[in-house]
This record gives C-alpha cells, structure tokens and sequence, in this order.
C-alpha cells in the first residue's frame, strides 16, 4: 500500500480518492453514484451513513433534500462524529472545502484519518483505511543505565570533540547608521 502523500503542493492523488472511495463503499455496503468523487461526497449523506456505520446512531437525522445549508448540517454532523470517535482536529476538513470543492485534498485526508481511528476500536471489525498508528513503546532502563547516561555530554550541549561555530558569520551584519 503506498503511503500518502496529501501535502505534495496541495495536489490531488487519483489513487489515494480511489482507495477512499472503496473504504468508503466497504463500510457503508452501498456504491457512490456515478460521477466524480466530490460530487458524491458534497451533500454529505454518504458522510454520514459512514459515520453511523462505525459508530451507530452517531447521526440521528441525515438530510436527504434542500439546500446547501442542509447538506453543510449534514457534513458538520459528520465532522462532530469524527472528533467523538478519535479523530484529532487537525486532521478535519472545514465543510466548505467540501460544499464549495475547495479543498478536496483536506477531505480525503479526513477519510483517511477516520480510516486510522478505526483501529483503536477494537470493537470494529471491519475494514481499515491507511497504516496503523504507532503503538507506545515504552522501555524501562536499570538504574545503573540512567546513571551512566548522566555522566554522557550530548552533542547538543555545546561540544562535539572541539568543534565549535566561532569565528563564522551567517550572513551580513547589521550596522545602524545614526546621523544624516
């Protein structure tokens, strides 16, 4: 599986829409209609059918019609289910990259960070979307190992066998001229 890679200058990645989309259709049992992606995402339905598949009753009312105040309930309603189910608020889209197709990258990256959270759920057993977090790893060192790191200068406390940085300039230096 490649990794993702959403920050490459704001650029959409084909494969990753792809993959998303078929995450997507996994969980919620049901095929996007025909179209482009962003399209079948925008009112913000299958959002929310999304939603409450990974988290049921999540979303008590899914709007189905009117206009795009109904459609931006609908994604906002989905987003507030992502952060109840683990997704931090960084990785959110706001719902005007959807509604206005700003921003669709943001988006897909929304998908994938929900994909993630579906790993700390052991309760979900269906599919996932993107690699699996980091898991702690926390080590216990003797007693006699944390005093011997004490004794140890690192090379970031100033020294590294004697070299220093004196003597070189960075760059021009200021001079402030007072006068005429």
């Amino acid at each position: 599986m490649p990794k993702p890679n959403w920050q490459i200058a704001g650029r959409r990645n084909a494969e990753e829409e792809a993959e998303a989309q078929a995450w997507v259709e996994q969980v919620i049992q049901e095929r996007f209609p025909p179209g482009r992606y962003e399209d079948a995402l925008r009112d913000g339905i299958i959002l929310c059918k999304l939603m409450n598949k990974l988290m049921p009753g999540s979303i008590k009312r899914i709007n189905t019609s009117g206009g795009d105040y109904k459609f931006m309930d609908n994604i906002q309603q989905f987003l507030h289910g992502c952060t109840k189910f683990g997704v931090p608020d960084v990785d959110l889209f706001q719902s005007c990259d959807l509604i206005e197709q700003k921003n669709i990258v943001a988006v897909t990256m929304t998908l994938y960070a929900l994909g993630r959270a579906t790993y700390m759920h052991p309760e979900w057993n269906g599919p996932h979307l993107g690699p699996k977090p980091a898991e702690e790893n926390l080590r216990n060192f003797s007693e006699d190992v944390m005093r011997a790191g004490e004794t140890m200068i690192g090379l970031q406390a100033g020294s590294n066998k004697g070299a220093s940085q004196a003597g070189q300039n960075f760059g021009a230096t200021r001079k402030i001229l007072l006068g005429k």
